[in-house]
């Protein structure tokens, strides 16, 4: 059957609907930002946890909703990797400027030994108010560690009772709903940083 000019014609009409349609949707792909950071959005669990804060008390990631969190583990004795991260996190918290604010850095210790609250409270927020301690026992640390692939172990102690911790030097970031957004590192550098948690507090 032949068809009719009007049948025709809408057959036309919508394969050009369709084309437009699919150039925007490209052009739109192609013109999103790509993120500094590596996009974990999906593939990794909602923060959770049930740990001690830095001054003392027991909370919850619900205690973090409606804030970005930058979730950091490591411990006060390390020597260099540790300390090194979280100036650049705090250099990069600072570029927000009155943002700041909407942002908590929380620095979870895989040596619970050592790293008391008192500790905790005095390394932690020696980089900055947004920053906060904490700490839990071995089971309440390997749950955590494990929800979030993170791995650490501790050395012998020497003579004098020192010993180092190895530990994985991830930084997650979860946006103010809890949600795993973007995975940075030691070698993740603050302008990329403020960037990213730039555009997460812009689409909140």
């Amino acid at each position: 059957m032949i068809p009719t000019i009007s049948t025709a014609w809408r057959h036309w009409r919508w394969m050009a609907m369709a084309s437009v349609i699919a150039l925007f949707g490209l052009t739109a792909c192609q013109q999103q930002e790509p993120w500094a950071l590596d996009n974990i959005t999906g593939l990794m669990p909602k923060l959770e946890f049930g740990l001690t804060n830095d001054t003392g008390q027991a909370v919850t990631a619900a205690a973090y909703h409606g804030k970005l969190v930058l979730l950091y583990f490591g411990y006060t004795h390390c020597p260099d990797v540790c300390p090194t991260t979280l100036a650049t996190l705090a250099q990069a918290v600072r570029g927000l400027g009155a943002d700041a604010d909407k942002v908590r850095v929380l620095f979870v210790t895989v040596d619970p030994v050592r790293d008391t609250t008192q500790v905790l409270r005095r390394y932690a927020t020696a980089f900055g108010p947004e920053f906060i301690g904490l700490r839990g026992n071995d089971d309440a640390l390997d749950a955590l560690t494990r929800r979030y692939r993170v791995v650490y172990s501790r050395d012998k102690p020497d003579a004098q009772g020192n010993y180092a911790v190895n530990h994985s030097s991830a930084v997650f970031i979860f946006d103010n709903s809890g949600k795993a957004r973007l995975l940075g590192s030691s070698s993740s550098k603050a302008p990329e940083i403020t960037q990213d948690l730039r555009r997460l507090l812009a689409s909140d």
